[in-house]
């Protein structure tokens, strides 16, 4: 693969990026903040209000509960030390494919960008759409034919707002992004004051005779769900060549972001502890909407029903930003189908991608209609994707050491190796509990084969 300068930037006195494609048409439009804002977006969705209820069933207890919190944003943070030298190395649109790619093989990096493309960024956005469409028909009492009409209508218009340019998406996702972290910190700071909560439960020790004790094998399993809801920590690696000066702005946006999230997640899990016993957050779907009407009565769940909504909706336009960069960056190597590495001469958008994806959610939703929002399949096929992202890391240390890094992976090479053999460990738990869901991940993957000799054959 060729390593040159990056035109556009040295047309606009920017610069020489290092490992920067030279064919790429994309703009360097994207701030810190805006890369910071986009990360935030993704991670945090609807997942801290659907997930704790299950991570509390799988370990019912507050410390061990709050530990796998902690623990899923430092697995985070180990993880994206390592995308910020990769995305340092490779600042180039389409993430992971590309380092799979270069690191590994071609055929590792076309089968994750595959699965990315089609499985986990499509099936994403039609999940979100769909959430989306359900609210909103549930608060106009239409009926449920049109929750579909609807996801769509969402998909459309938002695939419509990342057109224009870069910028004006990210726009909109700063201003989702920046109303996520208000209404979190206001809520946090606002259920002590309401009272209504016992702070005890925090620290407290559940009775053995009512709930059963946490195991490793549980804590295991809770992990899934937890992971789950920090997908998207490594989000502006997939636009590394739509951000302004990635060396520095790259790895800056992946901890700032992380840790941003954890604290959110933290304070948000202190809160539900707070408001609701154990025994009652085992059994609770929605442990924001709960947690909300203790404080708030029956107008919290209203509240909480419309902060869903808009996270939701800020979730779905930084994931419709995201994913065409896959298909775009594929399709400049000739792996994907022809003309979606087309860019609008006037937008400098993958105009073509963002459509291509547009059209596989349509495709989606109306074979599926209810497609499920949280899905095992896609937690597993990201952990196979972070662990190959790894051995990428260890083998271009090993095959190219005198590649220039503007970031270098800090604790290298321990904190990789304990990421990796973390997340070996949560997969094989996932395979021993969640077989089914962990088979179609890998049939999905496995499923990019006989397309790729397509294209390789074109």
């Amino acid at each position: 693969m060729a390593e040159g300068s990056e035109d556009r930037g040295a047309a606009s006195g920017e610069p020489e990026i290092h490992g920067a494609d030279p064919r790429d048409e994309l703009v360097r439009e994207l701030t810190l903040p805006d890369a910071i804002y986009l990360v935030v977006a993704c991670v945090v969705g609807a997942g801290i209000f659907f997930t704790p209820g299950r991570v509390a069933e799988l370990v019912p207890d507050p410390t061990w509960m709050l530990a796998a919190w902690l623990l899923g944003g430092l697995l985070s943070l180990a993880g994206a030390l390592a995308n910020a030298e990769l995305g340092g190395m490779f600042p180039r649109a389409g993430g992971n494919y590309v380092y799979l790619r270069e690191g590994v093989h071609p055929v590792a990096g076309f089968l994750v960008g595959w699965l990315s493309f089609f499985a986990i960024f499509a099936g994403t956005i039609a999940a979100l759409a769909a959430v989306a469409g359900e609210v909103i028909v549930e608060w106009f009492a239409l009926s449920s034919f049109w929750v579909v009409p609807i996801a769509i209508a969402i998909t459309l218009v938002s695939s419509a707002i990342n057109i224009p340019s870069v910028r004006t998406g990210a726009r909109a996702n700063n201003l989702m992004s920046i109303l996520k972290i208000g209404a979190i910190v206001v809520f946090c700071a606002m259920a002590p004051m309401m009272g209504g909560g016992d702070v005890s439960r925090i620290f407290e020790v559940p009775n053995p005779e009512r709930l059963a004790a946490p195991t490793l094998a549980g804590f295991g399993l809770a992990m899934s769900p937890v992971l789950f809801s920090y997908l998207g920590w490594n989000s502006s690696v997939y636009v590394a060549s739509e951000i302004k000066n990635p060396g520095r702005n790259l790895p800056i946006s992946l901890f700032g972001a992380l840790a941003i999230c954890t604290a959110l997640y933290l304070a948000m899990n202190c809160v539900y502890l707070y408001a609701l016993p154990m025994t009652d957050l085992v059994d609770t779907v929605d442990a924001g909407r709960a947690s909300a009407r203790v404080f708030f009565g029956p107008i919290g769940g209203t509240l909480v029903g419309a902060f869903v909504l808009i996270s939701v909706l800020g979730t779905l336009n930084a994931t419709v930003l995201l994913g065409p960069r896959i298909a775009y960056s594929m399709a400049l190597d000739g792996l994907f189908f022809g003309g979606a590495e087309r860019v609008n001469p006037g937008y400098r958008t993958p105009v073509a991608a963002i459509w291509v994806q547009a059209i596989v959610t349509v495709l989606i939703l109306l074979l599926l209609r209810n497609f499920p929002s949280a899905l095992d399949f896609t937690t597993f096929a990201i952990l196979l994707a972070s662990m190959a992202d790894i051995v990428a890391l260890y083998r271009l240390r090993q095959n190219e050491p005198d590649r220039p890094r503007p970031y270098r992976a800090w604790g290298y090479p321990a904190i990789p190796a304990i990421y990796f053999v973390a997340t070996l460990a949560i997969a094989l738990t996932m395979i021993w509990g969640r077989p089914l869901e962990c088979l179609t991940g890998t049939l999905m993957l496995l499923a990019g084969l006989p397309f790729y000799y397509t294209f390789t054959r074109r």
